[in-house]
C-alpha cells in the first residue's frame, strides 16, 4: 500500500509558515494508495484507513482524506483525484474527510469519483468496499462517541500518535471544521492508557495526544474529568513511557491539573503548539476566540515561569476580516512578545457558511504581504531560539538518519549513527536557520 501525505492547511512543524509541502511516499504491493491532505490527525486516521483497506482486502483504489481548513486544501484535493483518474483509469477512486463531509455533492458530481464517505464512515469495516451506493456522509453531529478504530494510534518509526478526542464544541467564526468533525467526544481513559501502554512495550519511547480540540477532552465524559487528569493517570499507569506529548492546545483550557503536571513531571514534554490565531483583541472577539491577547501573554510567562525550557508555537492567520495595519502590527508584535519559535501562518481563506466570510474581507494582495512579514517575524524567533541552544546538551528522539527531535521541539541534526525511535544526548554545536546542528554525547 503507498501512503501519500499533502500537507496543504497546515505545515509539517517545525517549518516557519509554510502552507504546502510535498507529498511522502510509501510503496507497497496491494495497488491501494492513501493521499492526505491537511492535519496532523488526518495523517493518523490515514492509518486506519490503511488497515482498514488492508483487512477488508480492498485493492487497485485510490482514497483521499481530504482537509476542509482552506479553500486552498479543497482545490489541491480535486485536483489531485482529477490527475489519480488520468494515471490509474480502472482503479477505484474513493473520496473522503473533512472536505467531503461537509460537501459531498461536490465529489459525487465528479465523474472521476466511485464512492464518497464521511468522516464517521471512512474507516469502518466494508465501508470501502461498498458499492450500494455512490454517497455514505451521515449528519456527523449525531455522532457522540470516538470509534473505536481510530483509537488504535498511528505509528511512524519513532514516535506513536493516539487520538484521544475528536470534534469541536467551538464555533469560531472563521472555521468550518466543526461541521466536518462534529461535536467534541472524547475516548475513554482506560482506553487510551491500555492504548499507550501497549505502545510503550513494543518500544515506543515518545507517545502524542492527538485530536480536533485535545483540551476539551473529557467534557462529555462521566464526572467531566480534565485532560490534565487524563495526563496523569497515563504518567502514573505507564511509568516506562519516557516521553508524551500533546499536539495544538487551545490556550483558554489549560486546567490546574495539566499545569501541575508541566511544572513537575519531566516526562511531560515542554513544548506547546497555542491556538492563538490572533494577536489583537478586536480581531480575537470577531473570530469568537475565548482568550484575550493578555491572557495568551500571562498563559507563557506563567508556563515559563514554572517550565523555564519550554518553547512555544502558535497558529496564526493573516488578513482575517476587517484586520487593520494597527490589528496586524498587534498580532506581528505578539510573536516577539511571546517568545514564539514555531509558527503555522494561515493566510485567511473565507469558507463558505462561516460568518467571517459574512465580513468585509481584507484585500488579496494585503493577505499575502502580511502573511509573508508573520513568516519573516517567525522565521527570527525560530533563530533567537535555535541561538538559544548552542552549547546546551540536549535529549533529542532519533527520527531518521541524522535528524533527532529536542524535548522542547528542536530540530536535531547530527552527524554519525544513532538508532531510530532511541532517545539520544547531543551537544549543540550552532544552527543553520532552521534547526540545531550537534555531536553525540559519549
Amino acid at each position: 500500500m503507498t501512503t501519500y501525505t499533502v500537507i496543504a492547511s497546515r505545515p509539517k512543524a517545525p517549518a516557519v509558515g509554510e502552507e504546502g509541502g510535498p507529498a511522502t511516499t510509501m510503496s507497497g504491493p496491494d495497488g491501494v494508495d492513501v493521499v492526505t491532505f491537511g492535519c496532523r490527525l488526518n495523517a493518523y486516521e490515514s492509518e486506519a484507513i490503511r488497515a482498514r483497506a488492508s483487512a477488508d482486502g480492498l485493492s487497485d483504489a485510490v482514497v483521499f482524506n481530504t482537509c476542509a481548513v482552506t479553500n486552498e486544501a479543497v482545490r489541491q484535493a480535486r485536483q489531485a483525484i482529477r490527475k489519480a483518474r488520468r494515471e490509474r483509469p480502472d482503479a477505484r477512486l474513493i473520496v473522503t474527510g473533512c472536505a467531503a463531509q461537509i460537501d459531498p455533492a461536490a465529489f459525487a458530481a465528479m465523474p472521476e469519483v466511485d464512492l464518497v464517505l464521511g468522516n464517521a464512515e471512512k474507516a469502518a469495516p466494508g465501508a470501502l468496499l461498498d458499492t450500494s451506493t455512490r454517497v455514505r456522509v451521515n449528519d456527523i453531529m449525531s455522532i457522540r462517541e470516538t470509534a473505536g478504530h481510530l483509537i488504535a494510534g498511528l505509528k511512524d518509526r519513532a514516535r506513536a500518535y493516539v487520538e484521544v478526542q475528536n470534534g469541536c464544541d467551538h464555533r469560531c467564526t472563521f472555521c468550518i471544521i466543526p461541521f466536518g468533525r462534529g461535536n467534541s467526544r472524547s475516548a475513554p481513559a482506560g482506553e487510551v492508557v491500555e492504548q499507550i501502554r501497549r505502545l510503550a512495550t513494543e518500544g515506543y519511547n515518545e507517545v502524542v495526544l492527538t485530536g480536533v480540540d485535545v483540551t476539551s477532552w473529557g467534557t462529555d465524559l462521566p464526572g467531566q474529568p480534565t485532560l490534565g487528569q487524563l495526563v496523569g493517570r497515563i504518567l502514573k499507569l505507564v511509568p516506562d513511557l519516557p516521553r508524551l506529548r500533546l499536539s495544538s492546545i487551545d490556550a483558554a483550557e489549560i486546567d490546574p491539573d495539566l499545569f501541575r503536571l508541566l511544572e513537575t513531571e519531566p516526562r511531560l514534554m515542554p513544548y506547546l503548539h497555542l491556538s492563538l490565531q490572533a494577536g489583537d483583541n478586536m480581531i480575537l472577539k470577531r473570530m469568537k476566540r475565548r482568550h484575550s491577547r493578555e491572557d495568551a501573554l500571562k498563559l507563557v510567562a506563567e508556563v515559563r515561569r514554572v517550565r523555564p525550557d519550554t518553547a512555544f508555537g502558535a497558529d496564526l492567520i493573516a488578513g482575517f476580516p476587517t484586520e487593520t495595519e494597527e490589528a496586524f502590527e498587534n498580532t506581528l508584535k505578539l510573536v516577539e512578545e511571546a517568545g514564539l519559535a514555531f509558527l503555522h501562518v494561515f493566510p485567511y481563506s473565507a469558507r463558505p457558511g462561516t460568518p467571517a466570510a459574512r465580513m468585509p474581507p481584507v484585500k488579496g494582495p494585503v493577505i499575502k504581504d502580511r502573511a509573508r512579514r508573520l513568516r519573516e517575524a517567525g522565521q527570527a524567533g525560530l533563530e533567537r531560539h535555535l541561538q538559544r541552544q548552542v552549547g546546551r546538551v540536549l535529549s533529542g528522539l532519533v527520527e531518521r538518519d541524522g535528524i533527532a527531535r529536542g524535548e522542547d521541539f528542536t530540530e536535531i541534526a547530527f552527524a554519525g549513527e544513532a538508532p531510530q525511535g532511541q532517545i539520544v544526548a547531543f551537544r549543540v554545536t550552532g544552527h543553520d536557520g532552521s534547526r540545531v546542528l550537534a555531536e553525540q554525547v559519549a
